[in-house]
């Protein structure tokens, strides 16, 4: 059985419920009940937005989604970044190059065919997220 996922509107609003029947007399255990989760699940939203009103509970949300996407992006770049560094060092070392220093291949022209898929690597990397045009075939 999947999980719900709680929108921070209905989470405000359940806590809400919730205190509203303890505060005409009800338990909380029978207030959990009502709202239809757990007490545990209860109590991590109490101390999550306790305090908050609906606006906030909103703004963090937002922002919280916004920090994940920038982080996300941030190892990216920083990987692409590492990765054209050691490639522009000519440090790399490839395990192609070590079994093939007595081969009919030449270090330098690993080297170039490596950095070349790496390079290719980075690019559909980075498109794979447009979407592209089709092309039109002339002819």
């Amino acid at each position: 059985m999947s999980r719900k996922r709680y929108t921070p509107e209905e989470i405000f609003a359940r806590l809400r419920q919730v205190e509203v029947i303890t505060a005409r007399g009800g338990s909380v255990a029978d207030a959990v009940k009502s709202i239809g989760v757990t007490e545990v699940r209860y109590y991590r939203w109490r101390k999550e937005f306790g305090g908050l009103r609906t606006d906030q509970v909103k703004r963090i949300k937002e922002l919280e989604m916004e920090n994940l996407r920038l982080r996300k992006a941030a190892s990216d770049l920083t990987l692409d970044k590492l990765i054209l560094r050691e490639a522009a060092s000519g440090t790399f070392q490839s395990p192609l190059v070590a079994e093939s220093a007595s081969s009919t291949y030449s270090r330098s022209w690993i080297f170039r065919s490596v950095a070349r898929a790496r390079r290719l690597d980075i690019i559909a990397r980075r498109s794979a997220g447009r979407r592209t045009r089709p092309t039109m075939k002339r002819g």
